[in-house]
């Protein structure tokens, strides 16, 4: 994706923007702005209001966009049928929420307006990838060129979380204690149940399809990073990549805004998940840093252990049994206990960023169900897919303003 205005923080397209051209890849900006500020990015499906199948209708939808404040924010994707919203950067949960509720709230009256609905979820419960159009710029019919049936079939939707981090070498600590995290956060957003019109036994197909992706999945662990900087030059000297940002792992550093990013989660439907996801990972990201800060060595695993237990959230979602790798215990643990015990361990952190309110959002999720639970739900009353579309639609666009946060 070519460069916004710099004022627009964290963009995410799949194929990215160069970042230092010529110079040197240990270029950064950790430590240049506010730790622990954050941002929001999330991926919605353009829907015809009376099929509920995706329409090809994102230049419609950006032509539509008159308003200066929201053009910056509102991107094409690589289809058709995909747009993409960024929030500025924000401080706390709380600037998260009413930046998504003002961002929710002008895509679905822009697309009201053109004919047209919005929705949000890991995967489209019915639509076919052959039947979608790439966006017409040269950036995504290159990719398609690069990677051909894997770039065609990436009909998914995901949710990214930035937070700043003041250091490189405490960003490389930070990230590989936050691995033991992906099963958490797979669990609690996972919203893909359905790929293709059949339900898929999965909670996150999403996660699955974009296994296929080179340079995808968990990322290894880097001692430091300068170790980081010379695999990325490897890549990047050998032609193999333009720039880091074409390294999908779940979660990865992003020099040229100084944050970690968070991207294992599916797109969920509902404003108050992704708020809830937002002050989950800021949280983390804090009680990680300040660890680091007070001279504590980090955790960490081995790849096999995260990816095993990534698997096992992707499948069976909040009720997951999934390795303690913290502990050590030889029985396994559903993921649901070991995101109640990192609440207690983050909840302090919550509270001196402001995010503490929102954060209470977790809870809600494992009480409820993830959004793969409730459509699973929808579905079973009816056997209508088409019901669960509308339902996923109807739950993105409602943006009020909950009472207490008036």
């Amino acid at each position: 994706m070519e460069e916004r205005q710099s004022f627009q923080l964290y963009p995410s397209s799949i194929t990215g923007e160069s970042f230092a051209a010529g110079g040197s890849v240990l270029d950064h900006k950790y430590g240049q702005s506010d730790p622990f500020t954050l941002g929001v990015e999330e991926e919605y499906m353009l829907l015809d209001p009376d099929t509920m199948d995706l329409v090809q209708h994102i230049d419609t939808v950006l032509s539509a966009i008159t308003e200066e404040e929201f053009q910056a924010r509102i991107a094409p994707e690589l289809m058709q049928s995909v747009l993409e919203i960024s929030t500025p950067i924000c401080h706390n949960a709380g600037d998260v929420d009413a930046e998504l509720r003002k961002l929710r709230s002008y895509v679905t009256q822009v697309g009201r307006e053109q004919g047209l609905r919005v929705g949000s979820a890991g995967t489209h419960p019915f639509s076919l990838f052959e039947r979608q159009r790439i966006t017409a710029r040269d950036r995504y019919r290159n990719l398609v060129d690069q990677l051909q049936y894997v770039a065609r079939r990436e009909l998914i939707f995901g949710m990214h979380v930035h937070v700043a981090v003041d250091g490189a070498e405490k960003a490389i600590k930070v990230l590989n204690a936050l691995l033991v995290h992906l099963a958490d956060l797979l669990a609690l957003s996972a919203s893909s149940p359905f790929w293709r019109g059949e339900l898929t036994g999965l909670h996150s197909t999403r996660q699955m399809v974009f296994a296929a992706f080179p340079r995808s999945g968990v990322p290894p662990r880097f001692a430091n990073y300068n170790e980081y900087a010379e695999v990325v030059g490897q890549l990047e000297k050998t032609g193999c990549i333009a720039d880091y940002t074409h390294i999908w792992w779940d979660v990865r550093p992003h020099p040229k805004w100084g944050t970690i990013e968070m991207r294992v989660m599916d797109s969920v439907t509902r404003i108050e998940d992704s708020v809830a996801l937002a002050a989950y990972v800021q949280s983390l990201v804090k009680w990680y840093s300040d660890r680091c800060d007070a001279g504590e060595e980090l955790p960490s695993f081995h790849r096999m252990l995260i990816t095993e237990n990534k698997w096992l959230a992707g499948r069976y979602g909040l009720e997951a049994p999934v390795m303690d790798l913290v502990t050590g215990r030889r029985n396994r643990v559903p993921v649901a206990q070991l995101i109640r015990r990192t609440l207690r361990a983050i909840e302090p952190h919550a509270r001196e960023l402001g995010s503490d309110r929102e954060l209470e959002g977790i809870r809600e999720i494992m009480s409820r169900g993830n959004g793969a639970d409730r459509q699973r739900r929808v579905f079973n009353a009816n056997r209508d897919i088409y019901e669960v579309v509308r339902e996923i639609a109807d739950a993105t666009e409602q943006v009020e303003t909950p009472a207490k946060a008036a």
